[in-house]
């Protein structure tokens, strides 16, 4: 990205997608940075007024909310030590990222951060237009909440660096060309010196 980027912090929410503990120590290379990073995102959009929403992948005792049909799901279900990653500890958002004050956790059972959730109706009801967008992985919730919000013309941004996905080859080709054409990227430091521009 070339241009400084903007955005009315009353009508932009950020999104931390997925930073739960046991994903972030499966898919962040550098965690330290990473989380460090996404840290400062979500400190600059709280200072900023802006709304900080929180999506984690979570289940009921037994995990009644997966289908047998889902293949990458039903497979979690299958697997007792797929399962603990989102129990306990390690299904808590990251520490480091956690929710504060006024920020809001949303709860899904799928890939993408709308299906099945009341995120669009939070999303409306706070009259947002523009959704920042990070997380893990980058070919999972952010891919899919992407595409969801694209269809539903929210304007979005996604903070290139503070996705991760196991492939750096998935990373690059998605955040450079698929989420390209439907947003703008920019890295962490680019949204740090954003420029705030209220709407009259």
């Amino acid at each position: 990205m070339t241009e400084q980027l903007s955005f009315d912090p009353g009508r932009t929410a950020v999104l931390s997608m997925d930073m739960q503990a046991a994903i972030v120590s499966i898919y962040a290379k550098d965690q330290a940075a990473f989380l460090g990073r996404a840290a400062r995102v979500l400190k600059r959009a709280r200072a900023a007024g802006a709304p900080v929403i929180h999506v984690k992948v979570g289940f009921r005792p037994g995990f009644p909310e997966i289908s047998e049909r889902n293949a990458l799901f039903s497979s979690i279900k299958k697997n007792e030590r797929h399962r603990q990653i989102f129990e306990g500890e390690l299904g808590e958002i990251h520490p480091a990222v956690a929710p504060q004050g006024e920020d809001i956790v949303v709860v899904k059972h799928r890939v993408s951060a709308f299906f099945g959730t009341d995120l669009d109706m939070i999303l409306r009801a706070k009259e947002v237009d523009t959704l920042v967008l990070f997380g893990i992985a980058t070919s999972g919730v952010v891919l899919s909440t992407l595409i969801d919000a694209f269809d539903a013309d929210y304007r979005l941004i996604v903070i290139r660096d503070c996705c991760a996905d196991q492939d750096a080859e998935v990373h690059a080709c998605l955040v450079d060309k698929l989420f390209a054409q439907r947003a703008t990227v920019a890295s962490a430091s680019e949204f740090l010196a954003a420029k705030f521009v209220l709407q009259t």
